[in-house]
């Protein structure tokens, strides 16, 4: 553990980040890849804090894109910088009750800044929302990645249907930081051919892996390769997709199933 300590004192902070991402690269088998996203290092641009930001390319995203954050936890420095950079409208989703009284304080007076408090899940519904296990901790989590007994129960909508509800036929940007949620959304998304130029996906599950863990994110990584989307970045376990050009106009398919979203799920 001292050691741990003395190294941070002396390792600068971009040192530390690139071995954590290359762990993570190897672990995942996409080495190469990633080894491969190093030649984009004049168009990649980081937005938010050093917990909360992400990296994006920097010719993707204008005033007309629709961004959509899932999971904003007690930091939405990202999702507000991009409103900021690009004056674009984000739509932000999380149930968690901390979560709805930060945001209303933290984007409080943000027009371009619509936030629900609703969970994104693979169905419309209410489902188990597990705490964590330091209570000091935010962020729930609908897989209980951290196998505890508490929970509450929040409702859940499916992305294709909140797409429809509000219009969007695609999506500019989709981040997904939802506690292990990640897997089976990614599977939605592909189910329902929903076309995302740039996908953020933090796959929780590398903090409490399991060898299954581990083949669910290989198998929705594998998936979303074999759909068009390309490796842009990897930053620890924060991954960045961007949908290749060729594969970018695919339409969402059409269901006679519909569920409304209200304008009073919008809140602040």
């Amino acid at each position: 553990m001292q050691i741990k300590r003395l190294l941070k004192r002396v390792v600068p902070d971009s040192v530390i980040n690139f071995v954590r991402s290359a762990r993570v690269a190897i672990r995942l088998g996409l080495l190469f890849p990633w080894l491969a996203t190093l030649r984009n290092a004049g168009r990649k641009v980081r937005f938010g804090t050093d917990y909360g930001g992400w990296t994006i390319p920097n010719d993707r995203l204008t005033a007309q894109s629709i961004c959509y954050c899932v999971g904003c936890g007690e930091d939405i420095s990202f999702d507000l910088e991009l409103i900021r950079q690009y004056s674009c409208t984000v739509y932000a989703f999380d149930p968690t009750p901390r979560s709805v009284e930060f945001v209303r304080t933290a984007a409080a007076g943000v027009a371009a800044y619509r936030f629900a408090d609703v969970g994104i899940w693979d169905r419309d519904g209410t489902v188990k929302f597990f705490a964590p296990r330091d209570s000091r901790h935010v962020s729930h989590s609908i897989t209980n990645l951290q196998g505890t007994d508490a929970y509450i129960e929040v409702p859940t909508r499916r992305l294709r249907e909140v797409l429809r509800e509000n219009g969007h036929p695609r999506l500019t940007l989709l981040k997904l930081d939802i506690e292990g949620a990640e897997n089976t959304v990614i599977r939605t998304i592909l189910e329902d051919a929903i076309p995302i130029d740039l996908l953020l996906v933090e796959f929780d599950e590398l903090g409490f892996p399991t060898p299954d863990r581990i083949a669910q994110i290989k198998t929705s990584i594998d998936a979303l390769l074999g759909q068009g989307y390309e490796l842009f970045n990897i930053a620890h376990t924060n991954i960045t997709y961007v949908l290749a050009r060729a594969a970018a106009d695919h339409p969402m398919r059409e269901d006679p199933r519909r569920t409304k979203i209200t304008s009073a799920s919008f809140m602040l």
